[in-house]
């Protein structure tokens, strides 16, 4: 690159820096900002579009189009070539602008009279802020080292207005992190809450974009690198050598890491006047940007490891750890892109609710947050870029709502609904010691799913009979390493202890699919839903699962012990699980161990093949608990992951309730205990039709007991019957809107 284009791009940056350190109102430095730009390339027109909203964009400043236009010209994203860069996140550098695909004329903004365009994304991290736009009545296309700087240029405003340096009084902008928003996310696990803003490992905040002395900045981020470098090779030193994953996402950091072209890209940057985090940053754009857009399933998983790398660089420079020393507020939402379960326990049963950008219904995180009954939100898209530590949010765990610096209206109705629901929970209180027996007589069996020790008091509390399902895989992975059978056997003694007599049914290890153990090695599964998992993984590793069980029984040490297998499709599955749970109770016996008093062996029914076992199985089998996650989404073939089709299929459909009467009536025939467990359990309209279709246990989390109990004692299960089979033999495809009408009747 020719000097004196390098030194007029540091001269640009460095005007631009004293225009950012004016005490001028935001407006006014918009404006200042494009006459620098136009004047220094030498072109007619600059002009600065930023998104209004996320399909909008405005014209916020201009050099040389009409400035009558400036907030009156918006176009829709992918409109015209100013939203085709949006859209895109591309350049478009053309001579010819009036012929180019998806030109738009504005009339208003006098735009005709020009010919060559160049337009830049103005982005940070992959997220789409605005356009920055060059124009000349000559045609021609932009030059290579004219396009290199309009990107430098914008990495800059991108980071300005990250910061708030447009924002101002007598500014038309609307200030960004101060304006109420609502995200849509995924319910992950019910519930309200309000509280305040924490952020988990927040993003870094780069504050001097534009550099002072580039030999001074190419110094730092040699340095920077060369301790990066070091630390990545402590990582693999450190790593276990049978642990392939975690040696092959190593390895790809380390590549990333010794990348000749990359340190070479930010020093280039760093010489056009770019700071050294500012040149980091603006790589992970680019890299970030032309990665997600790759058809190529290998780069696409590598943008993890770019992200993490160039964050950990990013800290370097700025010192910025992960702990920024923001103090946890007294009532905290914990807000992330993702987090594992073991981060999260360490939070604990202060937060009053989690927000995160991913994640999945089945993750480890929503396990836990289940587990500690904590609203849980997933997929609320650019929540950690909009929220700032301490910002007041509300989480609407029931409709998967992030409710951001609410606005008075939405502050009223949200704590009304709070409200209404505390009410209701006192109203509950009051059923805790009463059986659920609805009006018919019937009595229906209420249990409590847990996963933590910590779950166990909401067993007094709940007025729950016992715990449906205790899930031990939690144990196994907040872990680094497999827990030791003494160590497992005492925690399960300690959750009998504190059922303090009442039945606690322990679901065997339950992985796979999306619960993979950070010490066993991943299988690469084109569907792990429906690949080795659960009861298939215990098989295949008799070890394991041998282990789990004899700490099971000598936890019991002379108590009843239950004991239930995960996922079993066929009846040879069960046969041979429970075979291995014979010897090992067999060879406990030998060695002299304390036997339980008495033993229950069950099977999760989740898969629809098993509930056309042979006769044999169901005789067989001490119980029986419904799984309804995974089987409603293997009965309608909907991905319960997937927010497009899940959402399609009702619980009360009348094909689902009647399979599930099926297996009603097969475990009638030979007398097996039945149970359903899941979400569906505890919501009152699908529990009451369970019950009315036979159904004598309902397995749920501990804030459902008292509204499910309520609505059972409040009618007649035979009523509720009758209601079911009208709608079906009337051909309705779900029940739920007569039972609806029935209920608003009564």
């Amino acid at each position: 690159m020719p000097e004196r284009l390098e030194t007029q791009s540091r001269k640009l940056l460095q005007r631009l820096r004293d225009t950012l350190a004016e005490d001028s109102a935001g407006q006014a430095r918009l404006d200042r900002i494009t006459h620098l730009i136009a004047d220094s390339m030498r072109t007619e027109v600059c002009s600065i579009y930023l998104f209004r909203d996320p399909e909008t964009l405005e014209l916020c400043a201009t050099e040389g189009l009409n400035p009558e236009a400036v907030h009156e010209t918006r176009m829709r994203l992918g409109e015209g070539l100013v939203g085709r860069v949006a859209k895109k996140g591309r350049i478009v550098n053309t001579a010819n602008a009036p012929q180019a695909p998806g030109f738009r004329f504005m009339p208003e903004t006098g735009e005709e009279i020009y010919s060559s365009f160049l337009g830049v994304p103005i982005q940070r991290l992959g997220e789409a802020l605005g356009v920055l736009v060059v124009q000349s009545k000559d045609a021609r296309e932009y030059s290579g080292d004219e396009v290199y700087a309009l990107e430098v240029v914008a990495m800059v405003i991108a980071e300005m207005t990250e910061l708030g340096a447009f924002l101002g009084e007598g500014a038309a902008l609307s200030a960004r992190h101060q304006q109420p928003v609502m995200i849509r996310g995924t319910v992950g696990q019910e519930g309200a809450a309000e509280g305040r803003v924490y952020l988990h490992e927040p993003r870094v905040v780069v504050t001097n974009p534009i550099a002072d002395d580039p030999e001074v900045e190419a110094g730092r981020l040699r340095d920077a690198v060369d301790t990066l470098r070091v630390s990545v090779d402590d990582m693999l030193a450190g790593a276990r050598a049978g642990d392939a994953e975690q040696l092959q996402v190593l390895e790809a950091y380390r590549m990333f890491a010794n990348s000749k072209g990359w340190l070479r890209r930010m020093e280039e940057d760093i010489s056009r006047g770019l700071s050294a985090e500012a040149a980091v940053e603006k790589e992970q754009s680019i890299a970030r940007n032309r990665m997600t857009q790759s058809n190529d399933s290998y780069l696409r998983e590598r943008l993890h490891d770019l992200d993490d790398l160039s964050n950990r660089l990013l800290r370097i420079l700025t010192g910025q750890g992960a702990d920024t020393g923001a103090e946890m507020p007294d009532d905290p939402v914990l807000v992330a892109r993702n987090i594992g379960p073991a981060e999260l326990l360490d939070y604990g049963r202060s937060l009053k609710a989690i927000v995160l950008e991913q994640g999945s219904v089945g993750s480890h995180a929503a396990i836990v947050a289940r587990a500690l009954a904590i609203p849980l939100v997933i997929h609320a898209s650019k929540i950690t870029t909009e929220a700032l530590n301490g910002d007041n949010v509300m989480v609407d765990g029931e409709q998967g709502i992030v409710h951001l610096r609410p606005d008075d209206t939405v502050v009223t109705a949200f704590r009304d609904k709070i409200a209404m629901l505390a009410k209701a929970q006192e109203r509950y209180t009051s059923l805790r010691d009463k059986p659920a027996k609805a009006k018919c007589g019937s009595v229906v069996s209420l249990h409590m799913n847990a996963g933590l020790m910590a779950d166990l008091p909401s067993l007094e509390g709940s007025g729950a009979e016992g715990v449906g399902l205790f899930r031990t895989e939690l144990q196994f992975l907040v872990r680094n390493q497999m827990p030791r059978r003494a160590e497992l056997s005492a925690l399960y003694s300690r959750v009998l202890d504190a059922a303090q007599g009442k039945r606690v049914v322990f679901r065997t290890l339950d992985i796979g699919s999306d619960k993979v153990l950070p010490y066993m090695k991943p299988n690469d599964e084109p569907n792990p839903a429906l690949g080795w998992r659960a009861i298939r993984v215990g098989l295949d590793k008799p070890g394991v699962m041998r282990m789990q069980l004899q700490a099971l029984i000598r936890a019991a040490n002379g108590r009843p012990l239950t004991v239930m297998f995960p996922f079993v499709a066929q009846y040879d599955e069960y046969r041979a699980a429970k075979a291995e749970f014979d010897r090992t109770l067999e060879r406990e016996r030998k060695l002299g161990h304390v036997l339980p008093a008495s033993v229950e062996v069950g099977a999760m029914l989740e898969t629809p093949s098993l509930a056309f076992a042979p006769n044999q199985f169901f005789e067989e089998v001490e119980f029986l608990s419904i799984g309804g996650n995974d089987l409603k989404q293997f009965f309608f073939a909907a991905d319960r992951e997937n927010e497009r089709v899940r959402r399609r299929y009702d619980t009360l459909n009348v094909s689902f309730l009647s399979f599930l009467e099926t297996i009603v009536h097969r475990c009638q025939a030979t007398n097996t205990a039945l149970s359903f467990c899941g979400e569906d359990a505890g919501r009152p309209v699908e529990a009451l039709c369970f019950a009315a279709i036979g159904m004598r246990g309902l397995s749920m989390r501990p804030a459902s007991i008292g509204p499910v109990k309520h609505l059972l004692r409040q009618h007649n299960l035979d009523d509720v019957k009758a209601v079911i089979d009208e709608a079906r033999d009337s051909g309705s495809q779900s029940v739920r809107p007569a039972v609806m009408d029935y209920l608003a009747k009564h």
